[in-house]
């Protein structure tokens, strides 16, 4: 297979909205449906998920209704072996590359480890990388979200992730979608996440975890968002992290998984399924790409949870140009 560039520039042509409350509001009134960054701790440690998980079920594109059932079962489902050989050779050289241009390091866009100068995160990648932007496009992966969101997607963020080995750092357990309705100002939950594993993804290296049915529930945090808070938050999350108790509620209920597999598979997880890594102590980076395909009418407005929105690298409208420096 050759990474395809399939533009998906009609943004209505594949359209199917559920019953449910996903369905596209006729007023202009934003309506805080996921409350959170609480100054007091709920009534309930999670609350009812008002959105459908699965939304095009009856659209184009590469998944199965099995794929499909196990994905709105579990909040995620994992691909092996979508891409190999020269594609992926080429990938892997595409991304070195990126992360290796000295004129990007210590930019906003650029994160570094902790206690390092070694990039870790290099975000708004498609925009960097006409490769990058030609998977974005690509059926097996914006065709994917299609059936899933119920439209034809855009991309709200793209990243390179990185996890050197023995000293790439771990990272709190979360709920994206607590982070971008809280911050970016995104509305419902419409998004969904793919991941693309650049390297072999093992036990040792700190493969991504998953609880799998979190995403039936959503978790309310605790905290003021401070100021400016993705400058540290891209680090080390701190707030925006469910309790101890409603961590221990979900994983008593409903467990972790650890998708693990050779470089080349694609992991696609449901914005709001709870996440987290472990630190690599194994000599093996670990590495993907990571695209955040969400809904056109679902575009985010003025954050939720906090005092302004997070910068456009961040988070990008549908059709919100980025350049470097911008």
């Amino acid at each position: 297979m050759t990474v395809g560039n399939t533009p998906l520039k009609n943004l209505t042509a594949h359209k199917q909205y559920s019953d449910m409350a996903d369905t596209p509001s006729a007023s202009n009134t934003r309506v805080d449906l996921y409350p959170t960054r609480l100054a007091t701790a709920p009534a309930s440690l999670t609350q009812a998920r008002r959105d459908d998980v699965v939304k095009g079920r009856a659209l184009p594109g590469p998944l199965s209704q099995a794929q499909l059932d196990e994905f709105e079962r579990k909040g995620y489902l994992f691909i092996p072996d979508l891409i190999h050989g020269d594609e992926l050779d080429a990938l892997r050289d595409e991304i070195e590359s990126l992360m290796s241009n000295d004129a990007y390091r210590e930019r906003e866009f650029s994160i570094t480890e902790p206690e390092s100068q070694e990039i870790r995160s290099l975000f708004a990648v498609h925009h960097l990388s006409s490769r990058l932007g030609a998977l974005a496009n690509d059926e097996r992966l914006a065709g994917a979200a299609r059936q899933i969101i119920g439209d034809d997607p855009y991309v709200h963020q793209s990243r390179i992730n990185y996890k050197p080995g023995f000293a790439g750092k771990g990272f709190n357990w979360h709920s994206d979608f607590e982070t971008w309705h809280a911050e970016d100002g995104m509305p419902n939950m419409h998004a969904v996440s793919a991941s693309l594993i650049l390297t072999d993804n093992h036990e040792f290296n700190g493969p991504l975890m998953l609880i799998p049915g979190s995403h039936k529930a959503f978790v309310p945090c605790l905290g003021e968002t401070p100021e400016d808070n993705h400058k540290s938050s891209l680090k080390a999350q701190e707030v925006g992290v469910p309790s101890p108790e409603a961590l221990r509620h979900m994983v008593d209920q409903y467990g972790i998984e650890a998708p693990k597999g050779r470089a080349g598979g694609l992991l696609l997880f449901d914005c709001n399924t709870l996440h987290a890594s472990n630190a690599n102590l194994s000599p093996d980076p670990r590495s993907n790409v990571f695209f955040v395909f969400n809904r056109p009418d679902n575009r985010c407005g003025a954050p939720f949870a906090a005092p302004k929105q997070r910068p456009a690298f961040l988070a990008h409208g549908p059709d919100q140009p980025w350049q470097p420096g911008v």
